[in-house]
């Protein structure tokens, strides 16, 4: 091991042990979030039928048509803040304070490029804002979703977005449907506003969210991802930041079992939709990190490169909290800065 990559452990391992908030939840089947019983006798038979099946009607699991109730709500802080784009979403989640969206709409134009913002798993409300300015410097509108359980969404009771990434297996399945629905209800916002160029920018959870969507949403021509995994499971079961997770999945389910549970939110099932379609990606990694492991990573870009996919890829010598750090996010948001604006040109 060289001296960087023990470097980059060293630091990914520091900002791990600053979250003291992650908390161990039961396992639960959850099957009553996916149009199951919560009391379902044999959960894995129903899942081993659901799956094969969500997976033939992916169409209509993630179809979304435009919000009823748009509101643009005037700037915040001073206008420094952005607008804040609220709707319903159209999942019905337990908590009434998820099924509220909020998006953070930073204008650059009042036509041409958009994109979507995608964070990470429990990114704060005013995280990647110098993103959003970067991409609009560069003449590129961009909304920014809190994604479901996050923030303003918060569950009460939980600090973070439990339900999203979590040990309960139906509830983590409606949640990562509940975020691309979102975002392609935030995609319609902005084509009824005039954007007819649209992108996504995802990170981490977020770049899973935009490729499935990407997948399933024509509209959307060009996606840039920072942190790719094959797999859901594959990344929770072996990521660093999800080790309370898997404690109680693994007690419960196998390996093959939950990657099969949770292929309906894994991006690999979905990547023969993404050829021939002019659709343009942009994949960028860490070689270190301990949270999407780079075999997984490789795996993708060897997967998607077989099959012919329009792939662009960039490797850094970091991890996963680090790509935000000097000297890696300069060419990291450079890069994907160039990439959208003449993908969206």
């Amino acid at each position: 091991m060289s001296w960087l990559e023990q470097r980059i452990r060293r630091y990914e391992h520091a900002r791990w042990t600053t979250d003291d908030n992650r908390r161990v939840f039961p396992f639960e089947w959850g099957l009553e979030h996916i149009g199951g019983r919560r009391d379902e006798p044999d959960p894995r038979g129903f899942l081993n039928a659901w799956v094969p099946e969500t997976l033939s009607n992916s169409d209509n699991w993630f179809a979304a048509p435009p919000a009823q109730d748009y509101v643009l709500h005037p700037p915040e802080n001073g206008g420094t803040g952005g607008r804040v784009l609220t709707f319903t979403s159209q999942i019905v989640s337990p908590w009434p304070e998820n099924n509220r969206v909020h998006a953070r709409f930073f204008k650059a134009r009042s036509s041409g490029p958009a994109v979507v913002v995608l964070p990470n798993w429990n990114a704060k409300w005013d995280g990647q804002l110098n993103l959003c300015r970067w991409l609009n410097a560069l003449g590129i509108t961009t909304l920014k979703l809190s994604l479901p359980y996050h923030d303003r969404r918060v569950a009460p009771g939980h600090e973070r977005a439990d339900q999203l990434v979590g040990a309960n297996v139906g509830m983590t399945l409606q949640a990562t449907r509940q975020a691309i629905t979102d975002t392609r209800q935030c995609l319609r916002w902005l084509e009824q506003q005039g954007y007819t160029k649209l992108g996504l920018l995802g990170t981490s959870i977020g770049s899973a969210v935009g490729s499935i969507t990407m997948a399933h949403d024509r509209a959307v021509r060009a996606g840039a991802f920072l942190h790719v995994s094959t797999y859901f499971s594959d990344a929770v079961r072996t990521g660093m930041t999800t080790m309370h997770v898997w404690e109680s999945l693994r007690a419960r389910v196998g390996e093959d079992e939950l990657r099969r549970f949770w292929a309906p939110v894994s991006p690999v099932p979905y990547l023969d939709r993404l050829c021939n379609t002019g659709q343009r990606m942009l994949m960028v990694s860490g070689r270190y990190d301990p949270t999407f492991w780079y075999e997984f990573t490789d795996e993708m870009f060897r997967t998607m490169r077989e099959k012919g996919i329009d792939l662009e890829t960039l490797t850094l010598p970091c991890g996963h909290y680090s790509l935000e750090l000097a000297p890696f996010a300069l060419p990291a948001g450079l890069r994907l800065g160039l990439f959208l604006f003449e993908a969206l040109a």
